[in-house]
């Protein structure tokens, strides 16, 4: 922790130290780091992860295998490469490896038993001929039992390995219903299945293991995670800082808006909170602790923005991809409707960083801290030429895979050719390595989530989940409206109100312990439905879902990338993700908003430029309400009741009805006519 506490000098230009990124990412971000290995063990995991890549770089030019065969062969890298890289516990992260007769090349006899026994179950079902796996599924042969239950037992132990025992606890509880069904409580009572009836669907179909989720890992997020390696160490992060300091260092707080500004631009070629976090955060967060933020502060400010990456259009982390395989929809369109929504997100926390820095006085970069825009784009033009050629093949149509291949393609061409940042064959290799890093852990938790996925579809329940949670939010409207002004609501959109505040905290409390793209999938299939019963169009309840989930990586007790910040900040961890919960409160607002006023997505049905414009500033409104009640400062310091006013100002406009709008409008009037008064009282006093 001595290294995260000492400053480092200034660093006017915000230089890149991408070797010192990539350390810092691997000592926070659990998913990649992996146990020591001893030096031929290196170069075999290696040497297998650079394999994968160049498998799925490959497929993505020229064509993708069968369905089943491609996903087979990836989890067979992905599960055998775990049990190879991840030690049964946490404690042999630390322990140096020891080569001896029980353990060749410095890893245990179990583990290379499990990494073989989950690569022959994995393989197992992509050798049978299709005619004959058609004729397979519902009666099974005792191979197929016998191999598919251990690679579900594999897989759960390869699970709780990469990403920790919470999605391996689901997956078995899932499990336990489908197996007794008969003996559960009233509507959740099913008449159950035998184990080699469970297994053969998981196993056999493609609604299990094989299913959607790992499909789309396999197809499109690797791909992208691949080039989002490359684009970065080509340059094109470096570039992206430039731009943001450009724009926003110079105002109140410049730093704190810097990361934000940085971290919105970065993420779209990440994805990946950690990675975001470690990165942009390795310049910003001493910056911000010099310029005078607090420690925990400055860290939640970069977790906070960091997590917008996953929301942030063209990669959204693997949830734009997830979508187009559940809504059926293009991906030009599913980017689209996320533009607004993680333009909103970065506002809120924009907002609350400027108040803070006007209540603490706190300055902007100085020119000579600025760095010349007019040079970076000399300097790293070429480094912007994948991103853009990747986004003009998306919206030409070309499939996603393909847009990543060219978007490789032209990384790897820019390293070799760029002169001030040449790339030489063994950081081409590193790359390759790097990128199939990202795949293990959510490899393995997204074929455990189609464990999940298997028992919903084979029982039925996510559709029993749905009518108690609509009638649980019925019940609770029908007896918060005898307390509320006649008017105010409507009985169904105080039913969808409860509904989503529900719906909202059970993905808030999944994605404590689940990667955000595992619980995206549980969540898309099991609460979605309930706000489909309710009218909300598929896109929205999607999009709904998914962003309560990401709110998980900035939410205690499990906060990754608050964490990682705390870390790197010599911050309290605890006190970081409290403070970057509150950062990122606007994200908690904003999907309520598109649910009741679809029109902010701008694809839904009955999308009209009026409806848009309404729903736009009322967001805008109520997150700058919001900011300034958590804040404490709107033009001057605010007193208690005018926070209490804010807030309550800040939900009011939330919601689409006309009394309540005009309601929060009322509520902000008395606190604008007090600030602006105060304003005036203080401004001519300023020489």
């Amino acid at each position: 922790m001595t290294d995260a506490r000492r400053e480092p000098a200034p660093n006017p230009g915000m230089e890149l130290d991408e070797a010192r990124a990539r350390e810092l990412e691997e000592r926070f971000d659990s998913e990649i780091r992996f146990r020591p290995l001893a030096p031929l063990a290196a170069r075999l995991v290696g040497g297998l992860l650079v394999v994968l890549s160049l498998f799925h770089y490959y497929t993505a030019g020229f064509g993708l295998l069968s369905e089943v065969v491609h996903r087979g062969i990836h989890l067979a890298f992905v599960l055998g490469l775990v049990f190879l890289v991840f030690p049964f516990s946490r404690r042999g992260h630390d322990r140096p490896p020891r080569v001896g007769p029980f353990r060749p090349l410095g890893i245990g006899w179990p583990d290379w038993l499990l990494a073989a026994g989950a690569v022959a179950a994995a393989l197992h079902v992509p050798l049978i001929p299709l005619d004959d796996l058609a004729f397979r599924v519902g009666n099974p042969t005792l191979t197929d039992v016998v191999l598919g239950g251990t690679l579900v037992l594999v897989l759960l132990e390869a699970t709780r390995r990469s990403v920790g025992w919470p999605l391996p606890v689901i997956a078995l509880l899932f499990m336990g219903y489908a197996l007794w069904g008969p003996v559960m409580p009233s509507i959740l009572v099913h008449p159950g299945a035998t184990v080699p009836q469970l297994i053969d669907h998981l196993y056999l179909t493609s609604q299990g293991v094989y299913g959607i989720a790992l499909g789309v890992v396999a197809t499109y997020v690797f791909h992208f995670v691949l080039f989002g390696v490359f684009a970065t160490r080509i340059g094109l992060g470096q570039l992206f800082l430039d731009c943001a300091a450009w724009v926003a260092g110079r105002f109140a707080g410049g730093p704190a808006k810097v990361a934000v500004l940085g971290s919105a631009l970065f993420g779209m070629i990440s994805g990946s909170s950690v990675a975001n976090t470690v990165t942009v955060g390795s310049l910003t967060i001493p910056a911000m602790i010099r310029l005078g933020y607090q420690r925990h502060f400055a860290a939640a400010v970069e977790a906070t923005a960091s997590t917008g990456g996953q929301i942030t259009p063209p990669i959204m982390g693997a949830a734009a991809f997830l979508m187009i395989e559940f809504l059926g929809l293009p991906y030009t369109t599913i980017i689209l409707a996320a533009v607004v929504p993680a333009f909103m997100h970065f506002f809120g926390v924009l907002v609350q960083i400027h108040f803070e820095a006007k209540r603490n006085g706190l300055r902007g970069l100085r020119p000579d801290e600025m760095p010349d825009l007019k040079a970076a784009f000399r300097r790293d033009w070429p480094t912007a030429i994948p991103l853009v050629v990747l986004v003009g093949v998306l919206m030409a149509g070309y499939t996603p895979y393909m847009a990543a291949f060219w978007g490789i393609t032209l990384c790897i061409a820019v390293g070799l050719l760029n002169p001030r940042k040449r790339m030489s064959v063994g950081e081409i290799l590193d790359g390759l390595r790097d990128g199939a890093k990202y795949a293990l852990a959510v490899g393995a938790a997204a074929a455990t989530v189609g464990i999940v996925v298997g028992v919903v579809t084979l029982t039925g329940v996510g559709f029993k989940i749905s009518f108690i949670v609509t009638s649980t939010a019925g019940e609770m409207a029908a007896w918060a409206g005898g307390f509320l002004p006649a008017g105010l609501f409507t009985p169904q959109g105080l039913t969808l109100l409860f509904t989503l505040i529900m719906t909202g905290m059970v993905c808030i409390l999944m994605g404590c312990g689940i990667p955000t793209t595992a619980n995206y999938i549980i969540m898309a299939t099991i609460a979605a439905p309930a706000l489909g019963l309710l009218g909300v169009a598929p896109i929205v309840a999607h999009f709904f879902v998914f962003y309560y989930g990401v709110l998980a990586d900035i939410t205690p007790p499990v906060a990754l990338a608050a964490y990682a910040a705390a870390g790197m900040a010599g911050a309290d961890p605890f006190r970081t993700g409290n403070t970057a919960f509150r950062l990122g409160l606007g994200k908690v607002l904003v999907p309520f908003v598109f649910v009741f006023s679809p029109s902010l997505l701008l694809v839904v049905p009955g999308f009209t430029w009026t409806d848009f414009l309404l729903a736009f500033i009322g967001c805008l409104v109520g997150i700058t309400c919001l900011g300034a009640a958590l804040s404490g400062w709107l033009l001057t310091r605010t007193a208690a009741w005018e926070r209490a006013l804010l807030a309550a100002a800040a939900l009011l406009l939330v919601a689409p009805e006309f009394y309540s709008s005009l309601l929060g409008g009322l509520l902000i009037l008395p606190v604008l006519i007090r600030q602006v008064a105060a304003w005036r009282r203080v401004v001519p006093s300023i020489p």
